[in-house]
């Protein structure tokens, strides 16, 4: 087996405010998704939604199901989402190959039976994913940087100057619920998601990574009015309740990988906070 799996639970959120700092870190931060050749996988109750990672080294390790699953193989109802944020590195489909150079992204649909993930020569991928029920099957698709939706937003007198880019996002690929993108800070800035918002439509995870050696980030989360906070380190993810505010500041500029699933497929659906409203 070359497969590691665990559960978060969902969490109510008057239940959150009597937790302490190794219960907020237990209940929300994934530590370790990369070990080499194996598949760590994180089953929140969240949505349903799971964040996993693979590191392959020395050939291909294949996606399997999981006893909390119940299905004959991973995808058999649901999709998933591929980032790869380390070197260039391959990803099977049921037999066809799609090479993923640095963080370029692979939607899979539901029903589609054998992936397995695997490195470039002389490299180490990194294939961080995301995966959610799906009441559909949609073509399989690759997104390069250049395919992306971009945005850009903020500015350098906030220091939350940032580049957005919608890697699977509705309507440019075809999804079920999962939607996925990544957010890249300029030089000089350390804010993301600032101001706040929360959406009670749909959950949200945070994958943090080009955090600089030496440097950390701290991600806030939390009801707008009873916020907490948890200090993230390189490849890192946080657990992100629809009840919760998803924002962090970091000592160097970083890049994170937001990936949401829930009720509707509307980037835009948030409900804004006020920097000034928050406790």
């Amino acid at each position: 087996m070359t497969l590691q799996s665990s559960i978060r639970f969902a969490t109510n959120p008057q239940d959150f405010k009597g937790y302490d700092t190794s219960k907020l870190r237990q209940q929300f931060l994934i530590e370790d998704l990369f070990i080499d050749n194996t598949i760590q996988v994180v089953y929140s109750h969240y949505d349903r939604l799971i964040i996993g990672g693979v590191k392959p080294m020395g050939g291909e390790v294949k996606l399997e199901t999981f006893d909390s699953l119940k299905s004959s193989y991973f995808l058999e109802r649901r999709e998933m989402g591929i980032v790869n944020v380390g070197d260039a590195g391959e990803v099977k489909v049921d037999g066809k190959s799609y090479i993923l150079q640095n963080r370029e992204a692979l939607y899979i649909g539901r029903g589609l039976e054998n992936v397995s993930f695997s490195s470039q020569a002389g490299g180490a991928a990194l294939f961080y994913f995301n995966s959610a029920p799906a009441h559909a099957s949609y073509p399989t698709k690759k997104v390069s940087l250049d395919e992306a939706e971009i945005v850009e937003l903020g500015g350098s007198n906030n220091a939350n100057s940032r580049v957005i880019r919608k890697l699977i996002v509705h309507p440019h690929v075809q999804t079920c619920q999962l939607q996925m993108g990544l957010t890249e800070l300029k030089s000089g800035s350390i804010w993301n998601t600032m101001p706040p918002h929360t959406h009670d439509r749909r959950m949200e995870a945070y994958f943090y990574f080009n955090i600089p050696e030496g440097n950390t980030v701290c991600h806030f989360m939390g009801e707008p009015n009873e916020t907490r906070h948890i200090w993230v380190q390189n490849n890192q993810a946080v657990i992100s309740p629809p009840w919760s505010i998803h924002s962090g500041a970091g000592t160097s500029n970083y890049s994170f990988i937001w990936g949401m699933a829930g009720e509707n497929l509307n980037y835009s659906d948030m409900d804004m906070v006020k920097p000034n409203e928050l406790r």
